[in-house]
C-alpha cells in the first residue's frame, strides 16, 4: 500500500459534512467511492484532517489515504479529480511516509468566515456567506476579536453537548476586516485546534458585539465564566470556510 496526501477544496452546500454518514452525502463518502473504482473495487478509507459541518466549505482540507497501486502523483490526482463530483476539487497530491496522519500530526489551522452585511442580502452569496442585517461597528469587532488570541479555555463558545473533554486551545491570529470590493466582512482565525462549532460561535458573540448589544469585555467574561449561554448565537455554517492546514514538517 501507498500512502498519499492530498488538498482538496469544495463546495459544501449540498453536502452533509465531511465524515460519512448513513443516508448522507458526504465529502469523505463521495472520495472513498471514487478511490474504490480507480482501486478496481477495492475498499479505501479517506482520513480527514478536520470534520467540517453542513453546508461548510474548504479551500485546503487536508486528506490522507492508503492505496494499492503506485502512480505518478499528478495522474492520481487528475482521475480523482476529474471522476469526483463537481463540486469537490483535488489540488494536489503527493506520497508521504506512512506515519503521515492527517488528522494526528501536529498542525495548525486556518479558518475564513464572510458574512453578507447588506439590505437586502446578495442573492448570489446566500450559500457562500451568512447574511447579518443589522448594523456593525468594525472596530469595536476588531477590539473584541483580539481578545480572543492566546491560550484559553473555550468551553463557553463551544456547542453544547460536545465529549471533548480538553477545551483549551491556542489561537495565534484572529482578525476582521471589511472587504469592500466584496462588501463582506471577513473574520480569520489561525489556531492549533478548534473545537465543535467553536469559530461560529466566537463569530456570532463578535457580530452581537459589533451591533452594540454586547459590550466588548464580553468575550473576556465568557472564557472567564466557560458559560456558553453568555456567547452569542452560532450563525449559520454557509459562511465558515477550512482555509488551510499547515503541518509542522511542512
Amino acid at each position: 500500500m501507498i500512502r498519499y496526501k492530498a488538498i482538496l477544496a469544495y463546495d459544501g452546500t449540498l453536502f452533509s459534512g465531511f465524515q460519512r454518514q448513513p443516508h448522507h452525502r458526504t465529502v469523505q463518502e463521495e472520495l472513498e467511492k471514487t478511490l474504490s473504482k480507480l482501486a478496481d473495487g477495492q475498499q479505501i478509507i479517506v482520513h480527514g484532517a478536520g470534520r467540517t459541518d453542513a453546508g461548510v466549505h474548504a479551500y485546503g482540507q487536508v486528506i490522507h489515504f492508503d492505496f494499492p497501486l503506485e502512480m505518478i502523483e499528478e495522474k492520481l490526482r487528475f482521475a480523482l479529480d476529474t471522476q469526483s463530483p463537481d463540486d469537490i476539487d483535488v489540488v494536489k497530491i503527493e506520497k508521504v511516509d506512512t506515519s503521515f496522519h492527517a488528522r494526528y500530526i501536529k498542525h495548525s489551522k486556518t479558518y475564513e468566515f464572510l458574512v453578507d452585511n447588506g439590505r437586502p442580502k446578495n442573492p448570489m452569496m446566500r450559500h457562500y456567506a451568512t447574511h447579518y442585517p443589522y448594523p456593525l461597528d468594525l472596530e469595536r469587532m476588531q477590539m473584541a476579536i483580539r481578545l480572543l488570541v492566546g491560550t484559553h479555555d473555550f468551553t463557553g463558545f463551544t456547542a453544547a453537548g460536545t465529549s471533548v473533554k480538553n477545551k483549551v486551545r491556542t489561537i495565534t491570529s484572529a482578525t476582521v476586516d471589511y472587504d469592500c470590493n466584496r462588501r463582506l466582512f471577513v473574520f480569520q482565525f489561525q489556531g492549533n485546534g478548534f473545537l465543535y462549532k467553536q469559530v461560529r460561535n466566537m463569530v456570532g458573540t463578535l457580530l452581537k458585539i459589533g451591533n452594540g448589544r454586547m459590550p466588548i469585555e464580553q468575550v473576556q467574561v465568557i472564557l472567564g465564566s466557560k458559560n456558553r449561554q453568555l456567547a452569542g448565537p452560532t450563525p449559520a455554517g454557509n459562511g465558515l470556510y477550512l482555509k488551510e492546514i499547515k503541518y509542522e514538517d511542512d
